[in-house]
């Protein structure tokens, strides 16, 4: 079955008032940044020069309420959680968070999910674990903006919810103390494609400038540079675009990243052949991002936020060891789930304007890989789903 023919769309020439706006760049680059939807000379230089423009924490929604709550909950020394999502996104973003609120003096723990026990997003079992654990603030990263029923569930358990998210918002309101996204409405934000982790950092930001001014007691130092290895991470891996503030942010991560990585990061780096100052976005992309995405494919996310939170360079090392058998494995079992899958195609949608491959034998972990192998391969879309009894 040969694959449809790709339908190639040529974007038009820049209009010459574009090119005459930027009269010190090469020709080629114009028409790059033109054909990237850069359409407006100044977002252009702004890109350019990798400036983030306007990037005020409070400026976006709810920020000053989720300031609030969590400062008065440090304050309190009432129970924190940190729930996350099981990528890359989601590990960085909370990590980044507990190392902030740690900072400040917060009596904070993680929690991730696991992907195929529990599924993505908030669930009512965690819910009902975390109340009982005693938690009276949770607080969401690169998850929660569709999850009422459970919010809903924590506020009758006793306990208040500041969801941080950066997908699409649901149509149900949330019975939260603050929604931090900049997509929604009512959100004047200028920079609504931040990652899940941009957003976590956007609230650390926000924390670490008001206790500038107002020190919580047992606060330690920690700024924001700080954290922008842990920002370039995620959103490199989350594949949002790197414009506007993406790029600032993911610019000076790797600056920080080649400079002084953290000692976690660092043992990633070198398993995966890296070197401290070599490190670029197709580095993060292509071969950190899988290390610390194959835990949460295949195991438990938690092994990667051990990593990021390391400080013992031994520890560290012997986990760089098992995200990197870890990714091995994850490369193979890709490999063989492609065949497979393959092979149904071939065999029973060769004339199929979409495949549809539901096999209980392929595992929850890998089966947007495949899916996307398919899609690059026979240019039609794929569906892969794995068949089990629940």
């Amino acid at each position: 079955m040969p694959p449809l023919p790709r339908r190639w769309e040529i974007v038009p020439p820049a209009p010459q008032a574009y090119i005459s706006a930027l009269p010190d760049v090469h020709p080629v680059i114009v028409q790059v940044l033109y054909s990237r939807n850069l359409t407006d000379p100044a977002e252009a230089r702004a890109f350019l020069e990798k400036r983030p423009g306007p990037d005020n924490p409070f400026d976006l929604h709810d920020m000053h309420r989720a300031v609030n709550r969590i400062r008065r909950a440090i304050r309190q020394g009432e129970p924190i959680a940190v729930y996350g999502d099981f990528d890359a996104d989601g590990v960085t973003a909370t990590a980044l968070l507990v190392r902030t609120l740690r900072a400040l003096g917060a009596n904070v723990r993680p929690y991730i999910p696991h992907r195929v026990q529990e599924g993505y997003g908030l669930n009512q079992r965690a819910v009902r674990k975390l109340a009982a654990a005693g938690i009276r603030l949770m607080i969401t990263v690169d998850c929660g903006i569709r999850s009422p029923h459970e919010i809903a569930l924590a506020r009758r358990l006793g306990m208040d919810v500041v969801v941080t998210d950066h997908h699409l918002v649901g149509g149900e309101p949330l019975e939260a103390t603050a929604v931090v996204n900049p997509r929604q409405p009512s959100c004047p934000y200028p920079h609504k494609a931040l990652a899940g982790v941009g957003l976590a950092y956007k609230l650390a930001q926000a924390l670490l400038r008001v206790n500038q001014k107002v020190p919580l007691k047992n606060s330690a130092p920690l700024s924001e540079e700080d954290l922008l290895d842990l920002v370039a991470l995620g959103t490199v891996a989350d594949l949002v675009p790197l414009v506007g503030e993406n790029r600032a942010l993911v610019s000076g991560g790797l600056e920080r990243l080649n400079r002084s990585p953290r000692p976690g990061i660092e043992a990633l780096m070198r398993q995966a052949g890296l070197q401290p100052g070599k490190v670029d976005a197709w580095a993060v992309g292509y071969i950190l991002a899988p290390r610390l995405n194959a835990p949460g494919r295949l195991e438990h996310a938690d092994l990667a936020y051990r990593l990021l939170m390391a400080e013992d360079p031994q520890e560290a090392r012997l986990l760089a060891q098992e995200l990197d058998t870890l990714n091995r494995r994850r490369q193979e079992l890709t490999a063989e789930m492609q065949e497979r899958a393959r092979d149904l195609v071939l065999k029973q949608q060769a004339d199929w304007p979409l495949f549809f491959i539901a096999e209980p034998e392929f595992p929850s972990g890998v089966l947007g890989l495949v899916a996307a192998r398919l899609v690059e391969e026979f240019y039609r879309p794929a569906v892969i789903a794995e068949r089990r009894e629940v």
